[in-house]
């Protein structure tokens, strides 16, 4: 019988949707061992729209790699949606992945002789979906996107800032609880990048029935300053201390995560 690391039944709206406990990520042994994360706590409600900020190499995408089930933290507690999946095997993982986790790359990720409507079905059709509802499902997520006139153009025929739309239809094509985008406005333009980051906004907004919870993942400059909302709370180090300020960041896993519903981010 084929276990079923599902959503957690009869939890209530308040639990949160992630609850990470003391994580850790090492890769290598012995003096070349590189420690990506240091003992991350960190606990995500339904619903929220959640930003990890920091320099490159600083963690951030190791951090979501393990939260996205793509891969196993060395030590340490992680639940989705009450579920312990830090110990889950590759079959489960990959369960979670297509049913509860929307992916967002920066590279877009999309197939090049495909056009938009189809590269939206895809995550369907793997997950068994009729085509009908396939269809209708994915003309439906283009349109909330703003490509309902672009359903037939492949990604040749879209702009940067289309093609990342097309592909964050895509990674809720399945419903997905979660959204996860790591550096999803890395490879385009300023002007695109406000209207990705609004987008994302819009849809942590947009009513569901399960809540929707927004992850990103940006990388800032070491002289950066985060300033965010009052709202903004920060991921504890493994020092027990708080980053506020990436200006002071200089070693492994000193990112900041700024918490929002619905107050945007603002760099």
């Amino acid at each position: 019988m084929k276990a079923e690391p599902a959503m957690a039944r009869g939890r209530g709206a308040a639990d949160p949707l992630i609850e990470v406990g003391d994580l850790t990520k090492v890769y290598g042994e012995g003096a070349t061992a590189v420690h990506a994360l240091r003992g991350v706590s960190l606990s995500i409600g339904p619903g929220e729209f959640v930003a990890i900020m920091g320099p490159s190499g600083s963690g951030k995408s190791t951090f979501m790699h393990l939260l996205g089930c793509l891969d196993r933290p060395s030590s340490g507690s992680y639940r989705l949606a009450g579920v312990e999946v830090s110990r889950l095997s590759r079959d489960q993982l990959a369960d979670i992945r297509s049913r509860q986790i929307g992916f967002v790359f920066q590279s877009f990720n999309l197939l090049a002789r495909t056009a938009a409507l189809e590269n939206v079905e895809l995550p369907m059709l793997y997950a068994g979906v009729d085509r009908g509802e396939r269809m209708r499902r994915a003309r439906a997520l283009l349109e909330n996107v703003g490509l309902g006139d672009r359903v037939d153009h492949r990604p040749s025929e879209l702009s940067g800032g289309q093609q990342q739309r097309v592909a964050i239809a895509r990674a809720l094509a399945n419903g997905a609880p979660l959204l996860m985008a790591d550096e999803p406005t890395g490879n385009l333009d300023s002007a695109s990048s406000i209207e990705i980051l609004t987008l994302f906004r819009r849809l942590n907004r947009y009513p569901r029935s399960s809540g929707f919870t927004c992850w990103t993942c940006r990388t800032i400059r070491p002289a950066g300053t985060l300033r965010a909302s009052s709202r903004a709370q920060t991921a504890r180090r493994p020092t027990g201390a708080t980053v506020s300020s990436v200006s002071s960041v200089t070693t492994e896993t000193a990112w900041t995560a700024g918490r929002y519903r619905g107050a945007g981010l603002i760099i």
